[in-house]
């Protein structure tokens, strides 16, 4: 039996994912596919928030960081790495922590100097990093999930031209545009609260989260018609 521990690392969880669904997603989706259910369960995850429900927030936040992942493996990017190198421990614009874009209003992008010993061992520390990077304090859960909105909108284009003309400057833009998503699926977790770590913990603690098979059985319609 397959299960995410809490104190996994991210890495930790996207191998769970492609040994959960790689299989099944190979089979019965494309790229395109994939990437419409993390636009699907996000905007759900969104909606939650916009109708204070946390129930439609949380679960299909989860369920979309989970299809993020699928995009990850598909595309043989490695998250963790990508996040890391995008987000070392400060904003990956202005180059500090906690952010000063605001105030600075900066133009250009500050050069980093990435340093692999600093980097969190587990999911809960990135969430943690994103935290000090982005306090919550700082913005509403409202303006968080816009942040979101707006990210996947920029995967969903990266993925999108990279597919018309695959250059590799395209594909690179797509590790970039990755990791802007998950800072900001962090920082919607942070302004409500919610412990990814223990959260995907306990909603993959069997295998898969409906039908708890290793690999994942539930089949196409089913899939289409999830409701969360």
């Amino acid at each position: 039996m397959a299960s995410f521990p809490k104190n996994g690392s991210l890495a930790d969880f996207q191998d769970f994912i492609n040994d959960i669904y790689g299989l099944p997603d190979d089979r019965m989706f494309s790229i395109s596919d994939l990437l419409s259910n993390v636009e699907r369960f996000t905007m759900r995850a969104i909606k939650g928030i916009r109708k204070n429900d946390k129930r439609k927030r949380d679960e299909n936040l989860i369920i979309a960081f989970s299809w993020f992942m699928a995009v990850g493996n598909r595309l043989h990017i490695n998250l963790e790495e990508s996040v890391w190198n995008r987000f070392p421990n400060v904003c990956s614009y202005c180059a500090t922590s906690p952010c000063e874009c605001k105030a600075t209003k900066r133009k250009t992008r500050k050069r980093i100097i990435v340093k692999r010993k600093d980097k969190p061992k587990t999911l809960e520390g990135f969430q943690r990093m994103f935290a000090r990077i982005y306090p919550p304090k700082k913005r509403t859960l409202e303006v968080a999930g816009i942040h979101l909105a707006e990210e996947i909108g920029e995967v969903s284009e990266a993925v999108h031209v990279f597919l018309g003309e695959h250059k590799p400057e395209q594909f690179h833009a797509i590790t970039h545009e990755l990791a802007d998503y998950a800072s900001c699926l962090f920082g919607v977790a942070n302004s409500a609260t919610l412990d990814m770590a223990k959260a995907l913990a306990k909603n993959y603690r069997k295998n898969c989260h409906a039908c708890h098979k290793s690999p994942c059985a539930c089949g196409f319609s089913y899939i289409a018609k999830f409701d969360s």
